[in-house]
């Protein structure tokens, strides 16, 4: 099987909207306070940015034009795959070192911290990514998908930028960074699907 430009592009759009679904679902069982599947949710999204880095990774190579949003989906989901693994592997462990040990209370604190951090960059990016590839549908007419892509993708930078530099007890709600960037996602995988047409 070739994977050629055209397969790419539909490859990643679809991933992108499979890990919408997750984290829609991730946040219900949250919301729910259902912790059963929640780390095996988490899992598989580690498995899907893993592999979403290698397709958006081809397509940036394969493609003439919309490097700068290719390369950010890329790298996006290196930083997931990070973040990802810190909440899986890391956040039990110092947890369980913190409820033995007063003192060390603040650790898990700042891996929790350090987590997010990822997580709000990887947000930035894929808000990057919905702004280039928003701008580019308006381009080529799709001005009310164009434009909504862009936006939404434009908000998630400045909402996971101010949660950067401000931190999360800041002013702005930290769920207002999670909810843009999987905004910003969604609108950015439904650009995608018709992206190749026109190339």
């Amino acid at each position: 099987m070739e994977f050629t430009l055209k397969r790419n592009v539909q490859i990643v759009a679809f991933m992108l909207l499979a890990l919408v679904a997750t984290q829609a679902i991730y946040t219900a069982l949250f919301m729910a306070d259902i912790a059963g599947p929640r780390p095996y949710l988490w899992g598989l999204e580690g498995v899907l940015f893993t592999i979403l880095a290698a397709f958006a990774g081809a397509a940036l190579l394969q493609a003439k034009r919309y490097h700068l949003g290719w390369a950010a989906i890329a790298f996006s989901s290196i930083l997931n795959v990070m973040q990802v693994g810190i909440g899986l592997k890391l956040f039990g462990p110092f947890g369980g070192v913190a409820q033995g040990l007063e003192a060390a209370a603040p650790l898990i604190g700042g891996v929790v911290a350090f987590s997010f951090m990822i997580y709000n960059a990887a947000k930035i990016l894929l808000g990057l990514a919905a702004l280039v590839f928003g701008m580019a549908k308006m381009n080529v007419g799709s001005k009310t998908l164009g434009g909504l892509t862009a936006l939404a993708g434009g908000v998630a930078m400045v909402a996971n930028s101010l949660l950067i530099i401000f931190g999360r007890d800041a002013f702005l709600p930290p769920p207002v960074g999670g909810a843009s960037g999987v905004i910003a996602t969604a609108l950015l995988a439904v650009c995608l699907m018709t992206l190749v047409h026109d190339e």
